[in-house]
Formats: C-alpha cells, sequence, structure tokens
C-alpha cells in the first residue's frame, strides 16, 4: 500500500503545484483552498508512505511525480515551452523513479 499511498501523494503534489498557479501570489480565493487542501492532502499521504519506505525513497519519488506531471500540464495548461531536451530530461526523470521503485 506505501507505494499506492506514494502514488496519491504526488497526484496531490501535481494539485497543489498547478494550483500555485492559479492561486496568482494567494489572491484569489478559490484557487488558494485548492492548492492548500491539494498540500495537506498531499503531505498526508507521504507520511503514511513513508512509515514504510525509505524516506530517501519516498521523497524522492514524490518530487519526481510532481515534477513530471507539473511539467506535463504546464506545457498542456500553460502552454509552457518544449522540446527535444525537455521531454528527454523527464524520461530520465521517469527512469530515475522507476529505478527507485525497483531498488527499494
Amino acid at each position: 500500500m506505501a507505494w499506492v499511498y506514494l502514488f496519491i501523494a504526488g497526484i496531490f503534489e501535481v494539485v497543489w503545484a498547478i494550483g500555485l498557479k492559479y492561486t496568482q501570489g494567494f489572491t484569489r480565493l478559490l484557487p488558494t483552498i485548492i492548492t492548500v487542501i491539494g498540500m495537506v492532502i498531499s503531505f498526508y499521504f507521504l507520511s503514511l508512505a513513508t512509515k514504510t519506505l525509505p524516506i530517501g525513497t519516498g521523497y524522492a519519488v514524490w518530487t519526481g511525480i510532481g515534477a513530471v506531471g507539473s511539467v506535463v500540464l504546464g506545457i498542456i495548461l500553460f502552454n509552457e515551452p518544449y522540446n527535444l531536451f525537455r521531454v528527454l530530461f523527464l524520461i530520465f526523470i521517469i527512469i530515475g523513479i522507476l529505478g527507485l521503485k525497483f531498488t527499494a
């Protein structure tokens, strides 16, 4: 279950990271509330996952999921730039996440 918790934590990290953009510096109430709720849920599930997973592995995978998800959604939602090198480095992050999972 720890890996499921970690995946959920990573998804909610993406929620709050993307939510930060919509808060416009915490000046918009609804996006701010969604962002804070996403943070709380993300940290809660990360704490559940790290009860059994090593903290280094859990934290690295959590931030990796957040990074990949945030970059992908940034490209889709905010028309952020993408090119071959950005995609290549995202693949490296995904390989790192998978490597940590299979060696934990």
